[in-house]
């Protein structure tokens, strides 16, 4: 038996339901059933009792897994120990680390690298995407998150990784707070508050033209920053709006709203040197992009 079939089993005797160890691993389920039946054919004997809700550990099953943690904890603090007789550092992975990046993103790096790179530890560096693009450019982060799109220069590649709809943030009391639901026509005339252009020209273009052409009719604040300020500027400024996802809805003092039909969606990106051969790197996207990794 592999240590990463123990792994998988362990994963599996964790969760109690194959989908949502397949998911932790970040492996196809139909992969991982495949594996743990490869595991009872060797023991020859079932270690699960499958059901409609999921899985329950046969006695071979419990015994299987106190033994594969043992043996798990015993290969990462080996690997260890070499690594420091050896005198060779453990692996890091350089992240460029998006400001508002959802949550859930780096918490789904940091499961992968566990599970694919024992050992390595993850140092990151906050910033825009402008600032991602220039850091990744110069060398000094390994990955970069970043929202597309987003022109990069030679040599760099991205794919895609995520996206999130955009809604309309404002003040409690904006009268546009009245409708559940938003159409573009509605926000026309509405004072816009949209972070920097430079931060991210692509996407700050994009939005531009999708309103505009959705017949909002907006009108560009002379105001411009992040979405970090723009929670403490709009109860100050009743009258204007911002964009948000749907993680605006959990903030105290403003109101969010979606836009109906979701017109409005910022793609999130990895990208990486196209030379680059760090496993660390390799493991992520082939992970994050359901192992398509695809130039830009």
């Amino acid at each position: 038996m592999e240590l990463r079939q123990m792994r998988y089993f362990v994963a599996v005797a964790q969760e109690l339901h194959f989908g949502r160890a397949a998911a932790r691993l970040h492996i196809s389920t139909p992969t991982l059933s495949q594996q743990i039946k490869a595991v009872e054919r060797e023991i020859g004997a079932p270690l699960l009792i499958r059901h409609s809700r999921g899985v329950d550990l046969t006695p071979a099953g419990r015994v299987l897994l106190r033994a594969a943690q043992d043996v798990l904890r015993s290969a990462e603090e080996a690997l260890r120990a070499t690594r420091r007789t050896a005198g060779v550092a453990a692996p890091v992975l350089r992240l460029g680390l998006l400001n508002g990046v959802p949550p859930w993103l780096p918490a789904r790096i940091e499961d992968v690298l566990a599970a694919r790179v024992p050992g390595c530890r993850t140092v990151m560096t906050g910033g825009t995407t402008a600032a991602q693009v220039r850091l990744l450019d110069a060398g000094e982060v390994d990955l970069a998150l970043l929202r597309s799109p987003v022109t990069l220069p030679a040599g760099l590649r991205q794919t895609p990784v995520a996206e999130e709809g955009l809604g309309v943030l404002m003040s409690a009391g904006h009268p546009l707070t009245d409708r559940d639901t938003l159409d573009l026509a509605d926000l026309a005339g509405q004072e816009l508050i949209l972070f920097p252009r430079e931060s991210a020209p692509g996407l700050h273009d994009r939005v531009l033209e999708t309103l505009r052409s959705g017949g909002a009719g907006i009108a560009l604040s002379d105001s411009a920053m992040g979405h970090a300020q723009l929670r403490s500027a709009l109860p100050l400024l009743p009258a204007a709006i911002g964009l948000s996802s749907a993680r605006g809805a959990a903030l105290p003092d403003l109101a969010w709203r979606p836009l109906r039909g979701r017109p409005l969606v910022v793609g999130y990106a990895a990208a990486w040197h196209s030379e680059s051969r760090d496993p660390a790197v390799h493991a992520v996207l082939a992970a994050l992009s359901g192992g398509r990794v695809e130039p830009s």
